[in-house]
């Protein structure tokens, strides 16, 4: 039996004894015939901006974001991008996040300037490097910041707003939410620190569902979450996705959850959610994965979660999603490393079982 269809067996042996041993084999992601074309994306902090950059360069196939505790994409970007040779740019650009994207530091310096973001989105579409700023616009935004939230500062948040409005989507189509005094976490009903709490693994308790009110806002109407999650978190080798990229960051190992409904029907709709710096697998484990809340309404609804992952190394000890490019200076655009993998992984998910 080859592993694609180890991988189906799996799925579909739920709450039998030997599921555990299931988990350890399938170490293939699974493909599952998923629908593309309804992607959506959601992230935290560094997960926020990479949710931002891979909706702006595959926006034909995204339909909404959530972005928590994130600003405008693009914001890290220095004005010399493109005429500063080498790793230079990468420094300069990892200044200009710190200050100016998250602690709005440089407010009185122009920094972050949505509109000068949009059109930065339109000079790369133009060039083919993203997608048509065009099919960002009817897309459904989903945005939060806490008011305890001193990492990503309130304002940036803002601007993030702001930045989409430039690229001429409706207002009527964005949520900003930021009346709750989180600190810098996803937030959810019951699990986590207290809400005010800045601390791995980021999850913070305040009495608020982020994961209904992010895929809400992007798909509309939910059926009810259930009170148990059925199906199953598939950990799986990132590796294939990794060929002929280089210095991609990426971890060994990814997660996806796949409802059971979705081993057996093609046509289910992938969320990719993003995690933020040291919430990643090997920081803390499967507790963003867990306790985010996602797999309840993602397994009523019939949305396979995929949780890729990046590692923690010398330039990026935190295990940052790159939104300042230390990959490389096209860290913005399609042929970013972790842009390129994560979206592989869709690709995989997307294709018929009988294909792998």
């Amino acid at each position: 039996m080859n592993s694609a269809h180890l991988t189906r067996l799996c799925a579909v042996l739920l709450g039998l004894a030997m599921l555990a041993g299931c988990e350890e084999q399938g170490s293939r992601l699974p493909a599952v015939g998923a629908s593309i074309h309804q992607t959506s994306v959601s992230g935290i902090s560094a997960g926020a901006y990479m949710a931002g950059q891979f909706q702006l360069a595959h926006g034909r196939d995204v339909v909404g974001a959530g972005i928590i505790a994130g600003g405008p994409w693009g914001c890290a970007e220095s004005l010399y991008a493109d005429l500063m040779p080498g790793p230079g740019t990468a420094f300069l650009n990892l200044s200009r996040a710190m200050n100016g994207c998250m602690l709005n530091a440089l407010q009185s310096w122009g920094i972050p300037d949505p509109q000068r973001l949009a059109n930065r989105a339109g000079q790369l579409a133009a060039q083919g490097r993203i997608d048509p700023v065009a099919a960002v616009r009817a897309d459904r935004i989903y945005l939060f910041t806490g008011q305890e939230d001193h990492t990503v500062v309130p304002a940036i948040v803002a601007a993030a707003r702001e930045f989409y409005i430039a690229l001429g989507v409706k207002e009527d189509r964005i949520v900003l939410v930021d009346h709750l005094p989180a600190g810098h976490a996803f937030v959810t009903e019951d699990k986590g620190h207290s809400c005010d709490n800045t601390a791995a693994p980021y999850i913070v308790d305040c009495n608020y569902d982020m994961a209904e009110a992010v895929l809400r806002q992007i798909y509309g109407d939910l059926n009810p979450k259930r009170a148990e999650t059925a199906g199953q978190v598939i950990t799986f080798a990132q590796s294939e996705f990794l060929e002929g990229l280089r210095d991609h960051g990426m971890a060994d190992t990814g997660a996806v959850y796949v409802p059971p409904e979705c081993t057996t029907a093609a046509g289910c709709r992938v969320h990719i959610a993003f995690h933020g710096c040291g919430q990643n697998m090997g920081a803390v484990g499967q507790a963003f994965i867990g306790d985010a809340g996602l797999l309840a309404w993602a397994g009523a609804n019939l949305l396979v979660v995929l949780f890729p992952q990046v590692k923690s190394t010398p330039s990026n000890p935190q295990a940052c999603w790159d939104w300042w490019g230390y990959t490389g200076r096209a860290f913005l655009t399609r042929d970013a490393p972790q842009i390129v993998a994560v979206r592989r992984m869709l690709l995989r998910l997307s294709s018929s079982p009988s294909t792998i």
